[in-house]
């Protein structure tokens, strides 16, 4: 019994036992990354429209850009450095507040608060990571897949942030675009064989992912959210984004050296085991976040230190301002 060492040549036919390459798969439209940054620009320029700073601001305050944008002009800098409405504005549009979702029901704001941003540099820096992850990752797998996974981690960034961040006001499309993330770091991990520079690109995408997260221990920038939105993504592209695996040796005939028994793509036992935990923690995940978040249960009082991954205290900032 012989074994093949390696494939043969490219000739714009590849025989079945050998999975082409990546940059010859299918590229699928990128609607959803396309259609969810419109989406969040609209409800951005309503919520703008909204909170009509000039006719809301009281004497003696002026609004930023007021003479120019009149309605559309934005809260005093001393107010919303971002350039952005005013946080009553926010919750009334459907920010994520605890309380209101425990106790007036109102279970929505955990995805509402996905599509609205604190103002425009918030709006602009998320809709470019949205645009650099999304992109490629839906080209690759498609409208549904990378819809339902931008959508859950934008549910699982909030559900963690309303058990930590029960006295603030959140919103952002951090969480999506963080499960995004996550989302790509999988692809990298369950489909390893359709990479050629596995190593290097699974550790740049950590690299990057650390960054951001470090970038979350700053005061004002909600990281539970990051981190929820991470973790869901991470685990559900584990389940979503499975693809068959190639390089498979094909075994000569022993009956007939000169046939060979293709191997056909499959996924292997890593992918499947992957799979199967993946799904089980998250099932277990979100209907844990749920059940404690409806019985009010202050997730500080379980964790003391984890404070600590949401901002770090300085002799510049205090975390409690």
């Amino acid at each position: 019994m012989s074994m093949e060492k390696s494939p043969p040549p490219h000739n714009g036919n590849y025989p079945s036992y050998y999975a082409p390459p990546r940059k010859h798969e299918k590229s699928h439209w990128p609607i959803f990354t396309l259609v969810a940054v419109v989406a969040n620009i609209i409800v951005f320029i309503v919520v703008m429209y909204e909170n009509n700073c000039p006719a809301k601001i009281g004497p003696g305050r002026t609004c930023v850009l007021g003479s120019s944008f009149k309605r559309m002009s934005f809260q005093p800098w001393s107010e919303n450095p971002l350039l952005g409405p005013s946080s009553a504005t926010l919750v009334k549009m459907g920010g994520l507040r605890t309380v209101l979702v425990v106790d007036q029901k109102e279970g929505w704001r955990l995805m509402s608060c996905v599509w609205l941003h604190a103002g425009v540099f918030h709006l602009l820096v998320n809709m470019i990571a949205v645009l650099v992850l999304g992109l490629p990752l839906e080209k690759t797998f498609g409208f549904i897949r990378v819809g339902v996974l931008y959508l859950a981690s934008g549910l699982g960034g909030s559900l963690l942030s309303s058990l930590f961040n029960q006295n603030g006001v959140s919103v952002g499309a951090s969480g999506a675009l963080f499960g995004l993330l996550g989302g790509t770091i999988s692809d990298v991990i369950i489909n390893w064989s359709l990479y050629s520079n596995y190593c290097g690109v699974l550790l740049n995408l950590i690299i990057l992912a650390a960054i951001n997260l470090a970038i979350g221990l700053l005061p004002l920038v909600d990281n539970f959210a990051h981190i929820g939105g991470f973790l869901t993504g991470l685990l559900l592209g584990c389940v979503l984004l499975m693809k068959t695996q190639h390089g498979y040796v094909p075994r000569r005939d022993l009956l007939d050296p000169n046939m060979e028994r293709p191997v056909k793509n499959r996924f292997n036992a890593f992918q499947i085991i992957l799979f199967i935990i993946s799904a089980l923690v998250l099932i277990a995940g979100f209907i844990g976040g749920f059940v404690a978040l409806y019985n009010r249960v202050d997730a500080h009082k379980k964790c003391s230190w984890c404070h600590y991954l949401n901002c770090v205290p300085s002799s510049h900032w205090t975390c409690d301002s």
